[in-house]
């Protein structure tokens, strides 16, 4: 039987509080204007598999920030081999994905996360597209969530192909 915990690892939450409050939120909401529905409805403890569409480098870190929670997100591999941004990306809960294979690694790193209390994140395109909308899904994302038996929660990012 595994035993969930119920948040993500302290350092991490402080991290991820830092950047939010210092960066991310006044990027989103003053500079970009953003705007923010149904976060009452995301649960503040517990696992579960946030799933999105993804039209930007910036995605991740607004994702996490509208769901006030820090997120562990599959990261193509490439992004690892760039020395300071891999430690940064690792301390907000970036794992790395092969992609355009089945990662059986980045399948079991999903499931440590979710083990560890994270919520994961999975952008259902694989990668970022045009327009921000998902054309081809690819079905890691719900797999993942049944074998850990937490529940998948839809996200819908506007316009942020533009930025």
């Amino acid at each position: 039987m595994m035993v969930r915990r119920e948040r993500e690892p302290v350092i991490n939450l402080v991290l991820y509080n830092l950047f939010n409050g210092l960066v991310i939120v006044p990027t989103l909401h003053f500079y970009f204007r953003g705007r923010t529905y149904g976060s009452d409805n995301v649960p503040l403890t517990g696992a579960f598999v946030a799933v999105c569409n993804h039209g930007s480098y910036f995605d991740p870190p607004i994702l996490s920030s509208c769901l006030r929670r820090p997120v562990a997100y599959m990261a193509k591999e490439e992004l690892f081999d760039i020395p300071i941004f891999k430690q940064a990306i690792t301390l907000y809960g970036a794992y790395p994905v092969k992609r355009a294979t089945g990662d059986r690694g980045a399948i079991r790193a999903a499931l440590i996360a979710i083990e560890q209390g994270w919520v994961t994140g999975i952008f259902l395109t694989g990668t970022r597209t045009p327009d921000g909308r998902i054309s081809d899904p690819k079905l890691g994302a719900a797999m993942i969530a049944a074998k850990a038996q937490v529940p998948l929660l839809p996200v819908s990012l506007w316009g942020t192909e533009k930025f």
